[in-house]
């Protein structure tokens, strides 16, 4: 895992969010499925990165993890983590879906991003519907709740 900064992703993708979304809950008990499906949907990935936004209270699972990595306990706006391999990519969207942090989610290559919140709620962006579809359906598939009427504005 690779730590370096990122504040410029952030503003970049709130000036300019992927056309299409759609937003599920964050299943906070069901975490390691709900990471499974996603990254069913991402059998090329191997690389993510992940920019924080917003941190709300200590994250210790994401301290335990960067301390892991001999990467200093930093998580402040900004601060962007890239992993090397398709099991920490797994590890770290877990850990932030586990926390009370605001984050921005890419993976490479970038075929949608996921932009997670503190209330529980991860929105999927893609530039194609067909693309949020098989997300939707990997998810849904799962029994995953999906919020139909949710719009995310930045």
């Amino acid at each position: 895992m690779i730590k370096c900064e990122a504040i410029d992703a952030l503003e970049e993708f709130r000036a300019n969010p992927w056309e299409f979304q759609l937003t599920f809950e964050t299943p906070l008990a069901k975490l390691e499925p709900f990471v499974k499906a996603i990254f069913s949907e991402l059998s090329a990935s191997k690389k993510v990165s992940v920019t924080i936004d917003l941190v709300v209270f200590e994250p210790r699972h994401l301290i335990e993890l960067l301390t892991n990595h001999s990467i200093a306990p930093r998580y402040e706006r900004g601060l962007c983590l890239t992993t090397t391999n398709r099991s920490e990519s797994e590890e770290l969207l877990r850990v932030m879906l586990s926390e009370w942090i605001d984050f921005l989610f890419v993976p490479e290559p970038a075929l949608f991003a996921i932009y997670a919140d503190h209330d529980e709620f991860t929105t999927f962006y893609a530039h194609s519907p067909s693309i949020l579809d098989d997300v939707a359906g990997a998810l849904l598939g799962q029994g995953f709740k999906r919020e139909m009427n949710y719009q995310r504005r930045f």
